[in-house]
């Protein structure tokens, strides 16, 4: 995949009315982007990365950001563009944006201007899609994005309580991308734009009438709809086909049926080379919103100081939709392409000398990743780190401490960061990152994901048993007060986990206490469509030996598991509950300013 730099011309963000065409010479757009975020022409806005690489090809791509979708001329304001539009609900599934683990509406969307909520639909591709198809009959429809991305077959679907079938089916759309897209977009216009088929491109689905389907002697074919909504047991072998055909190189084609029709899955697109990443994080982003925005976004606000390093996570944890999406191959940038973004962030007025983030999906994996590259294209393990770490997995973390510090060498950077996450059983295996990582590069707090405490728990959610994260936190405290700095470990724990009791949360907490580790906040479990522990809560069985679980549905019951590792609570009624709480919260804020953790 060859993408060229933008000349100097470029350096604006794309057109999202039809004077901004006008201005550039262009009475028609090749594809139109729809996507549920604000428009930040920046390359941690998934709209923005796809619509400057289809730009670098040379197609003229305009982005309609947010449109009313009770108003179908929201959806014209470009005309209609000659090859296809592309639909996202944005870097967010639109319904994990608008609602919490317990299904109650959130108050804000940090995607949008002034974090304000309701400027996307629920279910944002379906209505998108559907308008689209009105306003402008006849188009291929491209669908992409997280949300589309883990519907690409039936999935369960929380909001609902039920099971759906693929987006693709349900939307009527073209064509279904899978995964980060930037080769399947490139290689749709080119097809489009040449008249030739969208059939067998590698990262996509499409659905086909069951007697127009094209069978294959390696196609897997996944249980179908019906059989799913009659037997749910099946959804845990539909997940272990799914992980089983992940990578690039050895997964099959996998076909679902549906009443008449067959949705075609083709195996994942290959990850971008380093080459190709660079290119992609080299265009030419103006790391701004568009001009029409008078109030801030917040999430442009959290990021635009922090630089994506690393893409994919080998850690295959069993409730993380990443490994479907990005897949768990890693692809790490050039220390030479970073340094160039690091150089831009520093020319902008607003920068005060802290690059806030070196990460990714997990920080540490930079310059990681399968050290045999025959290994890499037959494995099928859903996970480079579970039960543990692969003996081809790399662990040394020399390239990342070689960006850090050359990182810090950039005139005008005081001080870089890590705040994406960090694989702490991967950290234990090089010393030399635990001291660099406690010495240099928190701000005061270290998040790592433990996510649960007893051992029975973990193994379901796939991550490392109680004594690695025991290890860990001695290892950081140790390095921390050689180094003598203050700084603490905030912990991410997950509350109502399929299998999980309020026994189990509340030997999580004396545990916690024991290590000073009590989390500030902790996330109830919320099943996200198409991964493995999603299956789990659907069906009440453990992946992947089919053995019963109890699942914590009830709102109530699932508050109890969260109030148990926040305050200790449990057993105890409303008023008492809340006094506890207000115990619990103001003896926090008594303790000299100082955080809970190591």
């Amino acid at each position: 995949m060859v993408i060229k730099p933008h000349t100097r011309a470029m350096r604006k963000t794309l057109p999202m009315t039809a004077i901004e065409m006008r201005n550039r010479g262009w009475s028609q757009l090749d594809v139109l982007i729809v996507t549920g975020d604000a428009y930040v022409d920046h390359p941690s806005f998934g709209a923005a990365i796809i619509g400057r690489v289809l730009e670098s090809k040379g197609y003229k791509v305009g982005i309609i950001a947010q449109p009313d979708w009770k108003n179908l001329d929201s959806f014209t304001v470009m005309g209609r563009p000659r090859l296809f539009v592309g639909v996202t609900s944005g870097n967010m599934d639109s319904m994990v944006n608008h609602y919490t683990s317990n299904n109650r509406l959130r108050s804000d969307d940090a995607y949008s201007p002034d974090g304000l909520p309701g400027k996307r639909p629920d279910r944002a591709v379906m209505k998108y899609t559907n308008n689209l198809q009105r306003a402008m009959k006849g188009l291929p429809i491209v669908l992409g994005g997280i949300e589309a991305s883990l519907r690409r077959v039936t999935h369960y679907d929380f909001w609902s309580d039920r099971l759906k079938k693929s987006i693709l089916l349900d939307s009527k759309a073209s064509i279904l991308v899978y995964g980060m897209g930037e080769k399947q977009v490139i290689e749709i216009a080119n097809r489009l734009d040449s008249g030739k088929s969208l059939a067998g491109i590698p990262g996509t689905a499409l659905a086909v009438h069951k007697d127009k389907y094209q069978a294959e002697s390696s196609d897997i074919e996944l249980p179908s709809h019906e059989s799913l909504n009659s037997n749910p047991v099946e959804m845990l072998q539909l997940s272990k086909q799914l992980e089983a055909n992940q990578n690039p190189w050895c997964g099959s084609r996998l076909i679902q049926r549906a009443d008449s029709r067959i949705v075609v899955v083709e195996p994942p697109a290959a990850p971008l080379s380093t080459a190709e990443m660079d290119a992609v994080y080299d265009l030419e982003y103006t790391r701004q919103p568009h001009t029409s925005y008078k109030r801030e976004i917040p999430a442009l606000t959290m990021i635009k100081d922090s630089i994506t390093v690393v893409r994919g996570c080998s850690g295959g944890c069993s409730f993380c939709a990443i490994g479907l999406h990005q897949g768990k191959f890693i692809t790490s940038r050039s220390s030479t392409s970073i340094v160039r973004e690091i150089k831009k962030i520093t020319s902008i007025s607003s920068f005060r000398g802290t690059i806030s983030d070196l990460g990714g999906p997990t920080a540490n994996m930079y310059g990681l990743g399968c050290d045999d590259p025959q290994q890499m294209e037959n494995c099928r393990r859903p996970s480079c780190l579970y039960p543990s770490i692969c003996k081809h997995f790399k662990t040394d973390h020399n390239s990342y401490i070689k960006l850090l510090s050359k990182a810090a060498t950039v005139p005008k950077v005081k001080n870089v960061f890590i705040s994406s996450g960090v694989r702490y059983d991967v950290a234990l295996e090089d010393p030399n990152f635990m001291f660099r990582l406690t010495s240099k590069n928190i701000s005061g707090h270290l998040r790592i994901a433990p996510e649960h405490t007893h051992d029975r728990i973990l193994a379901l959610m796939r991550k490392p048993n109680r004594e690695v994260w025991e290890r860990f936190a001695a290892e950081f405290k140790k390095n921390t007060e050689k180094s003598g700095r203050k700084q603490y470990i905030v912990p991410y724990i997950i509350a109502a986990f399929p299998g999980s009791t309020i026994g189990d949360m509340q030997a999580a907490r004396s545990f916690l206490e024991t290590q000073g580790a009590i989390p500030r906040q902790v996330q109830i479990f919320l099943p996200t469509p198409m991964t493995v522990a999603t299956a789990m809560y659907f069906c009440g069985r453990s992946y992947p030996d089919g053995e019963l679980l109890r699942i914590p549905k009830k709102v109530s019951d699932k508050q109890k598991q969260k109030d148990m590792i926040l305050y200790g609570l449990h057993g105890l009624n409303n008023s008492d509950r809340k006094d506890t709480m207000n115990k619990y919260v103001n003896r926090r804020k008594g303790l000299s300013g100082k955080p809970s953790g190591h």
